[in-house]
Order: C-alpha cells, then structure tokens, then sequence
C-alpha cells in the first residue's frame, strides 16, 4: 500500500472476493455511437451511499466541457447504466465504501461511476484518447479488474500538465488507485495485444466525486 500524502495519493486493493464477483460483468459492456465508442465499452451509473446501502440515481448522461475534455468536451453522452447484478454485488458496494471512506464523503453525496473495457482495436489502441487531463471532480480513483493479451496501459500521474510525469504504474488485478483530481493530472499509455491475431483489454472502473460541501 502507498501513501502519498494520504489527500493527494492513496493506492490499496479490493479484496480478492469483490474483484472476482465484478471481473465478469465487463463481458457484457456495449459498443456506443460515441467517438471512442468502438474501443471504450462502457457503463456509466450515479450512486449514492444511505446508511450503508448502495442507492442508483437516474442519471446515466455525461458531460464534460472542451476545457476539461479536448477530446469530446461540450458533447452530451448517454449511456446504458451499470446492470443491477453489478450495483448489487459484494465487490461493488466493497469498492463504493472504499471510495466514500478514502475521501470522507457523506450520505447521498453522488459517486459518477464508469465501467470500461478498452479493447485491442489498433496496433497501438489510446486508453486515454484525451491526453495528459483532469476530469474536472476532486476526487478520483482509478481501479483495475482485468488484464488479458496486452502489453502497456501504465497510469501515469503529473504535478502539471506540462511537466513529466512523478509516477507510473501498470493497474494490477484489483488495484486501486485514489487521487485528487484537483491537485494532479493523469493519462495512461497506449495498450497492445501480444498476441496479434487475439483480441486483448484492460478492464477498469472510473470514479469521480466532487468534494463534501
């Protein structure tokens, strides 16, 4: 476990029960109209935390603006949210608490959820098409499910977006990775299959939180 002040940069793991009881839901993730929509699969859910128990909002459209997000900023994506085996499995009320506890967050204060697999398309296939970013939240976590075929994908972080990055890690099975969103950048490399003729991806959940008022 790493600890890089404990408010900017935090990495532990799920256990390896909550890991293995999401890992299959990244098989049924869909293709979307949007324009990395051929290679990021994804699921995209609100949620909250109540007393312990996992609630889902009905928002399941995202937007970022062409500050945040050169890449498809000022665009309104719609998305098909986390199925419900998901939001109710042990490892995704596991990965919420995480979350909430790591960054002090209260009852009902909303979790943006995303569930990704980026898939080997390309010789070389983007997992970041937007470069060195911030998402525009205060809070982040970065958590890795799944690895298969593929070579790269380290998350690199960045005290600015013009400076090299301090730090970069390939996500390991079950990893997670939390970072303040306004205090540091991100990207990730490039992933590739090792076997050519075999399709390879990275699975991955986003989280993203504004900070407790």
């Amino acid at each position: 476990m790493l600890h890089c002040h404990e408010n900017t940069l935090h990495i532990t793991n799920l256990s390896l029960e909550g890991r293995t009881t999401l890992a299959p839901s990244f098989f049924t993730l869909p293709h979307t109209e949007h324009a990395d929509g051929q290679y990021r699969l994804r699921r995209y859910s609100v949620v909250t935390m109540r007393h312990g128990k996992l609630c889902p909002t009905a928002r399941h459209e995202f937007q970022q603006s062409a500050r945040i997000n050169a890449f498809q900023g000022d665009v309104l994506r719609h998305f098909e949210p986390l199925e419900i085996s998901t939001l109710q499995s042990d490892g995704f009320v596991e990965l919420i608490t995480l979350f909430t506890q790591a960054h002090h967050l209260p009852d009902e204060h909303e979790i943006e959820v995303h569930q990704i697999r980026i898939i080997t398309r390309f010789d070389e296939t983007p997992v970041a098409p937007e470069g060195v970013h911030q998402d525009g939240f205060d809070h982040i976590a970065l958590v890795g499910i799944a690895r298969h075929n593929i070579v790269g994908g380290e998350i690199m972080l960045y005290g600015d977006a013009d400076e090299a990055p301090f730090f970069r890690k390939i996500l390991e099975d079950g990893e997670v990775v939390f970072l303040a969103d306004n205090r540091l950048w991100h990207n990730a490399q490039p992933i590739r299959a090792i076997k050519r003729n075999e399709m390879g991806y990275m699975d991955v959940f986003v989280l993203t939180a504004k900070a407790a008022s």
